[in-house]
């Protein structure tokens, strides 16, 4: 790749109860960091042909379902060769039922199995350990088991091929949700991994919650910030790596 050549990267950016604007804002500054990287923007996948002229596609969202239409264009960029980078509730469509619960039908089972999972529940923010699981793997070699606080430990279910590069341990029943129980068989659970599809590959990275004063209206008037993962350096480190790796560059 020559130093020169300009690199086209598209990410989307809209997740409902979280702080949209302030991730999009940390990872437009982590794309600025290579001179060559030329980023487009977006709520949503509408723009699928822009998305599959690019060579990265990095997405932060939470409820947001692309159309039949925007799946076949997100499978056709997989399958030739694109990367898609997704974090934390891009697995994530939810439905609220009588009681309050959440629930998280699976209303897209063909764009749950091009990311390689479906979130599924999570009980309360809380600290946890996430280890290492590949120390041999670029995207993860020379980092050390690290710590996160306030974080939403993710319980989902697996689809398809993944390469587990993180994981962490935990088992407390999602009491919001309305399958609670969900996950709490099993201690360990993927925080990142890898999952091919055609001649392309998702990167997922369940870490990165984030959430502003204003974010859970109308559930909560005004909610304390949480900044969650994007607290630690270490997440950032996996973020650097994660886009040089979505470039071809890692």
């Amino acid at each position: 790749m020559a130093a020169s050549e300009k690199i086209d990267v598209y990410l989307v950016c809209n997740a409902r109860f979280h702080d949209t604007n302030f991730a999009r804002l940390e990872l437009l500054k982590l794309l600025a960091e290579n001179e060559d990287i030329h980023t487009r923007v977006a709520d949503s996948f509408k723009d699928i042909d822009a998305i599959n002229t690019s060579r990265l596609l990095i997405t932060y969202t939470c409820d947001l379902q692309p159309t039949p239409e925007e799946q076949q264009g997100l499978a056709r960029f997989l399958e030739n060769g694109g990367r898609w980078f997704a974090l934390h509730a891009t697995n994530a469509l939810l439905e609220f039922v009588a009681g309050g619960k959440v629930d998280t039908p699976d209303r897209a089972p063909d764009y749950m199995k091009l990311l390689g999972s479906r979130f599924i529940a999570h009980p309360a923010n809380q600290a946890f350990r996430v280890r290492v699981t590949d120390i041999a793997h670029p995207l993860t070699a020379a980092i050390e088991d690290f710590d996160v606080e306030d974080e939403e430990p993710y319980y989902c279910e697996a689809l398809g091929e993944q390469t587990v590069l993180l994981e962490a341990t935990y088992s407390a029943r999602s009491e919001g949700y309305v399958r609670a129980d969900y996950g709490t068989d099993r201690e360990n659970h993927p925080q990142m991994y890898l999952h091919p599809w055609g001649d392309g590959q998702v990167l997922y990275l369940s870490l990165g919650h984030c959430a502003g004063k204003h974010d859970m209206k109308p559930l909560v008037d005004i909610f304390p910030v949480v900044r969650g993962s994007w607290n630690s350096p270490v997440y950032y480190e996996l973020l650097r790596r994660g886009i040089r790796w979505g470039i071809g560059a890692l």
